[in-house]
């Protein structure tokens, strides 16, 4: 079986190489890249399952990147974990919204990196849903198999999870889901995140729904449901 391939975006040599160092001793097949610039030429010459994505970085900066491969339908599910030195929770929350899956924070330890990029990896598998698996509501179709939604047959961009909390949330109508079995089913049960990262995803995907947005209700001090 063929090793799974990750690219690392850092400026700093030292810990460059030192994650190189690890994954590849995991068995990974391990490209590293100084720059947003450089990693993006990489990752268009061979996707990778998991991008490890520094957010200071010269020129081309790891949000900007993130922005750029999740706009991009060929890289848009790629996996991106953060690894950055800013503990804001805002650029947290902003790495989040642009569609990283997770984030570590410097400095870390590699047992921890290790085991987190190991999590990332198992739950893209498991996130492989039935093609089959489309539901419709009226006009509008959602189809994570091909990683679709579609408004009276107009496609609508989303980020992987914006698709992911709208499928858990519609193939449950009725159903009060809070705001942890959303990160749960979305991130794993191991990802700590705030309240507010689940609700800025909330707030991207009603406004990509548009007028369609009232069909998530908030359920105040629980957290949200689909429209029967």
């Amino acid at each position: 079986m063929a090793k799974e391939h990750i690219v690392i975006v850092e400026d700093e040599e030292d810990i460059l190489e030192l994650l190189r160092y690890h994954l590849a001793r995991e068995g990974y097949s391990v490209t590293t890249a100084s720059n947003g610039a450089q990693a993006l030429k990489i990752i268009s010459q061979k996707m990778p399952a998991l991008v490890l994505l520094d957010l200071m970085l010269p020129g081309l900066n790891g949000l900007e990147l993130c922005r750029s491969l999740k706009q991009d339908p060929r890289t848009a599910a790629i996996p991106i974990m953060m690894v950055t030195a800013k503990n804001e929770e805002s650029d947290v929350v902003l790495g989040l919204e642009l569609g990283a899956d997770d984030y570590i924070m410097k400095p870390f330890s590699m047992k921890v990196l290790v085991a987190r990029v190991h999590a990332v990896l198992r739950r893209r598998k498991q996130s492989v849903v039935d093609t089959d698996a489309v539901i419709r509501i009226h006009d509008l179709v959602i189809n994570p198999g091909r990683h679709e939604v579609l408004i009276k047959g107009k496609p609508v961009e989303m980020t992987f999870s914006e698709l992911r909390i709208l499928h858990l949330l519609a193939r449950r109508p009725g159903w009060v889901m809070t705001r942890e079995q959303i990160v749960d089913v979305v991130r794993g049960e191991d990802y700590a995140v705030t309240d507010r990262a689940v609700d800025v995803q909330i707030v991207g995907l009603r406004k990509k729904l548009g007028s369609r947005a009232e069909y998530i209700e908030t359920v105040r001090g629980v957290g949200y449901r689909f429209k029967e």
